[in-house]
């Protein structure tokens, strides 16, 4: 059901007949050979690049070869024309015979059109969000959790055995201060403190209700607790709560995780996780000790001037060796991602993937030389940053959160604009590209409104099927639908049907990239592909979709009809959105 697989293969076998070898006589290497769409859309439906990557190997001129290979072509009926452009490409236009045949296989695929198997169910782990616990989660945690949860639905969908993974950052600084926090919260409950929170805590007012749970539990006993107690009791009660108000955030958003990794396991029994991790990378011989020189610019916070514990991270692709000890004998932070990449390795992933903020550039070269060191190579390893979300309503920027105090939450945007809008406009830039977020935009019903575009498409859709019901007295099945395909010659149908082709290697693309947007995009071409073609019925009663006075035309058209929908329909969910059937 790939038109560019498909085609491909038939390249090989063209190439195959004409004899060909190195100039040494050895067989051709075909993995350069690639089919992909023409720049002009006018050139053709396919265009290969066999001629030029074959023509020196072979010992040829390129268009020579390209002369001869589009002869070889033109011996296969599903291509009604091969022509040879510029120094030797070779474009393709395929018969309307074979797009009406293509179309009947989309509809027998169904809801599994543009799945395909190339993640040869490789074990991938994609981690995504992995915010501190120290609050409800911000617009900033958005973006991240939906190019994250998107891209897993999507490696899923190639093919891939993926596990979604949340890694709860619950120790360190943070947690104490937001376990000190709500010591402040609870003891403004019982009446002994009041005003302003003190600067150097969370002013969050979402603290308030953990306090008071604490105050009407123990009363005055947290005051009388050893202090070191008490925190560890508020600490372990703050954490749970807002665990719990970060999955009922993430859920509103239809983010849901297979897998919450706590970093406090690392930490457990006298850290042994993080012992035992840094022990296997002096084993491989990529700790020692020695001492840093001070890095050229701004210190880095870890960076101490003495001998000390290091992972030689230089020799396996990063640019300056990674302290694993700080001066006081504790351990860095970086020894705890060693013991949790380390983990990951153990759990059999083939692949790791990390969605972050862009803050982190940092960490991707050293978690790059650290897969290698701890796994020998065995472990593929992606970073995806994911740049700023700027809040705007009406062209003005928005900054504060009544809940939160200093930014605006994550729920509130879904709460104003939607889940499925909120999901869509952070998958309608690349990930590393600045993402402009106007309320007033996301929500306007209108073409520039790229999700309302989507989605009325899929609307429509439904609105033809019930146009049929009502006109026709019944909606064919899929195979009355089938058996009527040859009656559909328009231009501007068989268009449809090459771009709905595309869906395939869509998925295939944006998972081997990592980049869900690409999924985006191509819905709403498939969106303005479709209203195009609705509008020249709207404009020729001829192409309408609907022919009371045509049955088989009209179930050609309508299975026409039924793939757009399938494919809106596949397409938002991978990226978490519904297809609506209405919209009012």
């Amino acid at each position: 059901m790939n038109v560019f697989l498909d085609f491909l293969n038939r390249i090989r076998k063209s190439i195959e007949t004409l004899d060909l070898n190195n100039e040494n006589g050895s067989s051709l290497d075909l993995a350069r050979v690639n089919v992909e769409l023409p720049r002009d859309p006018t050139h053709g439906d396919l265009a290969t690049n066999a001629a030029m990557v074959l023509a020196k190997p072979a010992g040829l001129n390129p268009r020579e070869l390209a002369g001869r290979l589009a002869t070889a072509l033109g011996a296969d009926p599903d291509i009604d024309e091969v022509a040879v452009a510029g120094p030797g490409f070779i474009n393709l236009r395929l018969t309307a015979n074979f797009w009406q045949s293509h179309l009947a296989g989309i509809l027998d695929a169904g809801a599994q059109f543009g799945a395909t198997g190339t993640g040869a169910a490789r074990k991938v782990n994609v981690e995504y969000v992995s915010a501190n616990p120290t609050g409800p989660m911000h617009v900033g945690h958005c973006r991240g959790a939906v190019v994250g949860d998107a891209l897993a639905n999507i490696l899923g969908f190639a093919g891939f055995d993926v596990t979604k993974e949340y890694y709860i950052n619950d120790a360190g600084v943070q947690i104490d201060m937001v376990a000190r926090s709500v010591l402040w919260r609870y003891r403004e409950a019982l009446g002994e403190v009041s005003g302003a929170v003190p600067a150097e805590l969370y002013p969050g007012d979402y603290l308030v209700p953990v306090a008071r749970t604490l105050a009407d539990e123990f009363g005055n006993k947290l005051n009388t607790m050893d202090n070191d107690e008490a925190i560890a009791l508020i600490k372990e009660r703050t954490i749970d709560a807002m665990m719990v108000m970060i999955r009922e955030d993430l859920a509103a958003l239809n983010v849901h995780h297979d897998v919450f990794f706590s970093e406090r396991s690392l930490h457990a029994d006298g850290e042994k996780l993080i012992r035992s991790a840094i022990n296997d990378l002096t084993l491989k011989g990529h700790v020692y000790h020695g001492k840093l020189p001070p890095p050229k610019g701004q210190l880095p916070e870890d960076w101490e001037d003495r001998e000390q514990t290091l992972f030689r991270s230089t020799a396996v692709g990063d640019d300056i060796d990674r302290p694993l000890v700080k001066s006081d004998g504790s351990f860095t932070y970086f020894a705890a991602d060693v013991a949790y990449l380390r983990n990951k390795f153990e759990r059999g992933f083939d692949e790791a993937i990390f969605v972050l903020g862009a803050d982190h550039g940092g960490y991707v070269k050293r978690m790059e030389a650290l897969a290698k060191a701890l796994s020998g190579g065995k472990l593929s390893l992606t970073i995806i940053l994911c740049q700023l979300v700027k809040l705007y309503r009406n062209g003005e920027p928005v900054k504060m959160s009544k809940r939160a105090g200093d930014f605006v939450t994550l729920r509130e945007v879904v709460d104003e604009v939607g889940r499925d809008a909120t999901r869509f406009m952070m998958l309608y830039r690349k990930a590393d590209a600045p993402l402009d977020f106007d309320f007033a935009k996301v929500t306007e019903q209108s073409k520039d409104n790229p999700v309302f575009y989507v989605q009325y498409a899929s609307a429509r859709c439904h609105s033809v099927f019930r146009q049929a019901a009502e006109q026709m007295q019944s909606v064919p099945d899929r195979e009355e639908m089938k058996a009527c395909l040859a009656l559909l010659t328009d231009a501007s149908e068989l268009a449809l049907v090459r771009k709905l082709a595309e869906y395939p290697k869509i998925i295939e693309s944006a998972a081997l990239v990592r980049e869900p947007h690409r999924l985006a995009f191509f819905l709403h071409d498939i969106a303005s592909a479709f209203h195009g073609h609705w509008n020249r019925g709207t404009d020729q009663p001829d192409l309408r979709f609907v022919k009371v006075n045509d049955p088989q035309l009209t179930n050609a058209r309508l299975g026409l009809v039924r793939a757009v929908a399938d494919v809106l329909t596949s397409g938002l969910s991978l990226l978490g959105a519904d297809a609506p059937e209405e919209m009012r």
